[in-house]
């Protein structure tokens, strides 16, 4: 795996022209730790933030020895010209961490200038660590322009589950996605080796975006992902007979990645979808029932 590298200062300025720059970050490190009793605990033990990215104090609902559920925070709500967010995580050997968001991240319309946004997000995962990277969804307003990516890095015996869900424009407004650019980025490794990687820019004007072959005019898209599971092939199959049947989702498993995709019109049944999946995934991958983040029921 690459060496832990601190987060650098970033230079941010107040400036309005095409040259303006709005930098936060935010970095953690969990640790397994053992503290006058039998069974370890996951411990926050690096919490070092510049501009407005923040976490909560971590929580344990589901136990003082089990996972440590911490909330990730940007309190401007959402993303404009010139932000450039940089989000690190590392959960150390034996520790489970769960990450998650308090609300929906909304992606602004860029200014006059057209200047774009970019959100970059790296988590690595030590052997015998697991990783539940469960964000709320992510809104794109029309004529927002950025990049996302996201790196996973994996050791051989980590675990991992995850979701990304991205949903275009305001239907309820009558404000569709029809212009801006997006592109994400997505990167899973194990042991430095590539097991899964995405590219997907989605332009409204390019054909890409209403053709058949493409994404089809669909204004909501979801990727659930799992690694470690001990019977992929089960898991598959629970979530065919368990998930409600429909078109717009599909399973399969790749290099020992179980990927579950969604393509529609609704995000809450894209998350509904998600949820549901990681509700029977979970059991599966850590031997816990699912302990829904008390920040989703608010």
């Amino acid at each position: 795996m690459t060496a832990y590298q601190p987060i650098a200062d970033h230079a941010s300025g107040h400036r309005f022209d095409r040259e303006r720059r709005w930098a936060a970050a935010l970095d953690l490190g969990f640790e397994s730790r053992v503290e006058n009793q039998a069974s370890p605990v996951t411990r926050l033990v690096r919490r070092r933030h510049i501009g407005p990215l923040r976490v909560q104090r971590p929580f344990y609902p589901e136990g003082k020895t089990g996972c440590c559920h911490v909330y990730l925070l940007h309190p401007p709500g959402g993303l404009v010209s010139g932000d450039a967010l940089s989000i690190q995580a590392r959960v150390g050997e034996g520790a489970h961490t769960l990450l998650t968001t308090p609300a929906a991240a909304k992606l602004y319309k860029a200014d006059s200038h057209g200047v774009a946004w970019a959100q970059h997000t790296h988590l690595s995962v030590e052997k015998g660590g697991i990783l539940e990277y469960l964000p709320q969804e992510t809104l794109a307003f029309d004529g927002s322009r950025g990049e996302q990516s996201t790196t996973i890095e994996l050791a051989t015996g980590a675990r991992c589950i995850g979701w990304e869900i991205l949903a275009l424009g305001r239907p309820a407004s009558q404000l569709p996605f029809v212009s801006g650019h997006l592109e994400q980025k997505f990167r899973l490794l194990m042991d430095g080796r590539p097991l899964w990687l995405e590219r997907q820019p989605m332009d409204p004007n390019h054909p890409r975006f209403k053709g058949h072959w493409g994404q089809g005019g669909a204004t909501v898209q979801a990727t659930l992902w799992v690694v470690g599971l001990d019977d992929e092939a089960a898991a598959i199959e629970a979530l065919r007979e368990t998930l409600p049947a429909s078109h717009r989702w599909a399973v399969t498993r790749r290099r020992g990645v179980v990927l579950l995709r969604y393509l529609g019109q609704e995000r809450n049944e894209a998350w509904a979808l998600c949820q549901q999946a990681w509700e029977l995934l979970r059991p599966r991958l850590t031997g816990q029932p699912a302990s829904v983040p008390r920040i989703w029921l608010t």
